[in-house]
């Protein structure tokens, strides 16, 4: 793990610039009102996405519904967003929390609060398949590369990555599908969510190289919120140790236990808080 990792993963479990200040609690609103409002992309499987039906399915809704429930709050409501308008969202009060495979930075860090991390997400590059000119990231130089906005992969992408045509898309899906069919390059995204789309809609895609980058997930909502913040990472942290968060992550990633994984990203997330 990077020391920048490291550093915000201790601060927001310190509540130290992920969460912070006074004044209305979100836990009282969804309390009295018995209804979590969730922000998510719907479009990010397995993390989130619509099913056949048009209802919200993946890790981040069973994870939604297993924290919404020992919030007591009698249900959910999903509301469908997207990156680039996640903190602004969160601020306005149009939802309550955003679990949506978000990842926790300092930057991100000054507007909004963050829970204790959830999940951990690996970005790679993905490439057509029978590309062998692109190896990594190293190859990426002026190439037209798909990224989603409001991103840490767009922002890496921005920074690290000379003379690179970004193309912008609202969702790494339809990011992928314009890769799979030649109008990019390559794109940044989660490893997970390019191995399933391949899978399961033929995408013809692949990862290339190594995984570029670990990020630490979080939950988002208002800063002011600590109330809220103290429950949420206490419901997280009970996740954990009673295997609730194994078991729906073993459901949408082939067995991956995230639980362990946290565990291995920071040795001290492995219980409540």
């Amino acid at each position: 793990m990077s020391a920048a990792l490291t550093v915000v993963v201790v601060a927001c479990l310190a509540g130290v610039a992920c969460s912070g200040g006074t004044g209305e609690d979100t836990l009282e609103r969804v309390r009295a009102a018995g209804v979590l409002r969730v922000a998510l992309t719907q479009a990010n499987p397995p993390w989130n996405f619509l099913d056949r039906d048009g209802r919200p399915a993946g890790y981040d809704v069973d994870v939604a519904r297993a924290v919404a429930g020992r919030l007591k709050a009698a249900r959910v409501e999903f509301v469908g967003s997207d990156y680039a308008s996640f903190i602004g969202g969160v601020r306005a009060d149009r939802f309550d929390i955003v679990i949506s495979g978000q990842t926790i930075t300092a930057r991100r860090g000054e507007q909004v609060g963050f829970s204790r991390p959830y999940a951990v997400n690996g970005v790679s590059v993905f490439v057509r398949r029978g590309e062998t000119a692109i190896r990594g990231v190293d190859d990426l130089a002026g190439k037209r590369i798909a990224v989603s906005e409001g991103t840490v992969e767009a922002e890496f992408a921005r920074a690290n990555i000379p003379g690179a045509d970004l193309r912008i898309y609202r969702n790494a899906t339809l990011g992928l599908t314009d890769l799979s069919w030649g109008r990019a390059d390559a794109a940044l995204v989660s490893r997970f969510l390019g191995l399933h789309l391949a899978a399961a809609k033929g995408l013809a895609i692949r990862p290339a190289g190594p995984i570029l980058r670990t990020d630490a997930l979080g939950m988002s909502f208002r800063k002011e919120s600590t109330a809220f913040k103290r429950e949420v990472d206490r419901a997280v942290g009970d996740m954990i140790s009673d295997g609730t968060l194994s078991s729906i992550s073993r459901r949408w990633f082939d067995g991956l236990d995230m639980a362990a994984e946290l565990r291995a990203l920071a040795p001290d997330l492995g219980g409540p808080r």
